[in-house]
């Protein structure tokens, strides 16, 4: 839960907070999304989505996982909490500077600072709580 703003340091390493931290455990996974941001997921979260993935269809299932498997990292803090995120990802993300942490349940976010205020800066309120009431939430 919570979102945190860190900026990368010179050697591309991005400070996850501990809290986030304490519940993805020592090694986590970080690869993209199909959202301009990546995911990043415990070591159990990682094992039951990717389960999920070996689940599917060989044909219908092999772009997907191409598109999961083929950029994913698995990272370890260092001893003041940076990991370092490859310069793929984070183009990918479009990270070049400053990143907001977000927690999203039982993953995490990364997005660039600039995006994460552009998504959320419009974010249509009124929309989200016309879903949360179809879904009964």
């Amino acid at each position: 839960m919570g979102q945190f703003t860190h900026s990368l340091d010179a050697k591309k390493r991005l400070f996850i907070p501990a809290k986030h931290r304490e519940q993805l455990g020592e090694t986590f996974i970080i690869t993209r999304s199909t959202d301009p941001c990546l995911k990043v997921y415990s070591a159990a979260e990682w094992a039951k989505y990717t389960e999920r993935l070996e689940s599917l269809p060989s044909v219908e299932g092999r772009e997907i996982i191409r598109f999961v498997y083929s950029n994913a990292i698995e990272v370890q803090p260092d001893s003041q909490g940076r990991v370092l995120i490859s310069s793929e990802l984070l183009s990918y993300a479009g990270i070049t500077k400053s990143a907001v942490i977000a927690g999203c349940g039982y993953y995490a976010e990364i997005w660039s600072e600039e995006m994460w205020e552009e998504r959320h800066s419009s974010e249509n309120v009124e929309a989200i709580q016309k879903k949360m009431i179809d879904l009964a939430l």
